[in-house]
């Protein structure tokens, strides 16, 4: 880690001073005023830089406390994961949900640490190797077994010894990030144990992981795992051969619900109002009300 800093987008600081000279209808000049407003940093989050050797490269992490965090305090607290987790893309949006369900008087989300990683290449890191061109250009696509070794062997470590953690990790991704996720739930499961798959591009290499054996589905896993899916009206894939994201997640639930295991639980959520773009944050919302039923408080 090279420094922590406020999380720049997120403060704002405005000196605001306004004079104002009034005149009365009958012409009488009123007292001038000035007031002066004394700002302060509006923070929502801080800025953690990460030497990453698996990557061979810097990363950037933005990461939300939950109010009342104490670092010298004994209570600890679960770590959501955030693929797509610059500044830009999804992490304000989705720490304001967090922040929402856990407010006191809703008390459904336990108050929690949330790690939004940032971007550096996300078709090179969400994407595993394949000899299947898709009709979009992808370069330098394939490298998802580093970017899956950097979050067991040095993201992960990284947060448990900086911050206050549980055993409790979820993780969110969307599209490419939604293939990441599945491939990181079908070869290393027990890397979370809570899974928020969303738009998943399972697309990618002919839908090779649709066949992958995982020992997830296997009666001696023994992890209790939960595995939120969801999909919206999103249509063919760019594939040379047609592929269809509501099918493709379709089979992903089918898949994980023929588990023999006792301690896997998946909730498949189609989302037909909302599309590719849009579904994001409503989805996210729904794996809350999923995750953490409120009958359970």
């Amino acid at each position: 880690m090279k420094h922590l800093a406020l999380l720049s987008l997120f403060s704002f600081s405005v000196l605001i001073s306004v004079a104002q000279k009034e005149k009365t209808k009958k012409g009488k000049e009123t007292l001038s005023t000035t007031e002066t407003a004394v700002s302060k940093p509006f923070v929502l989050g801080v800025i953690e830089e990460i030497q990453s050797k698996e990557l061979a490269e810097k990363r950037t992490l933005n990461v939300y406390l939950p109010e009342g965090y104490n670092p010298n305090d004994s209570i600890n607290y679960p770590v959501i994961y955030l693929l797509d987790g610059s500044a830009d893309e999804d992490f304000i949006h989705i720490v304001g949900l967090v922040q929402f369900f856990s407010f006191e008087w809703i008390n459904q989300l336990p108050k929690s640490i949330v790690v939004g990683i940032a971007n550096v290449d996300r078709k090179r890191d969400f994407t595993f190797e394949s000899d299947v061109k898709p009709t979009i250009p992808t370069p330098n696509s394939g490298h998802s077994e580093r970017f899956i070794s950097f979050i067991e062997k040095e993201l992960q470590p990284f947060i448990d010894k900086k911050y206050r953690t549980t055993s409790d990790k979820t993780i969110i991704g969307q599209s490419l990030g939604g293939l990441l996720a599945t491939e990181i739930l079908l070869k290393k499961p027990t890397l979370f144990n809570k899974y928020i798959i969303i738009s998943p591009s399972l697309w990618w290499d002919s839908g090779s992981l649709l066949e992958q054996n995982a020992a997830i589905l296997t009666e001696t896993f023994s992890q209790r795992t939960d595995v939120y899916i969801a999909v919206g009206k999103e249509g063919l894939t760019p594939t040379k051969i047609p592929r269809v994201m509501e099918v493709d997640a379709n089979l992903l639930a089918d898949k994980l619900n023929e588990t023999k295991s006792k301690q896997v639980k998946v909730f498949f959520d189609y989302l037909p109002l909302e599309n590719h773009a849009t579904i994001m944050h409503q989805a996210v919302m729904n794996s809350f009300n999923f995750l953490y039923p409120m009958s359970q408080h």
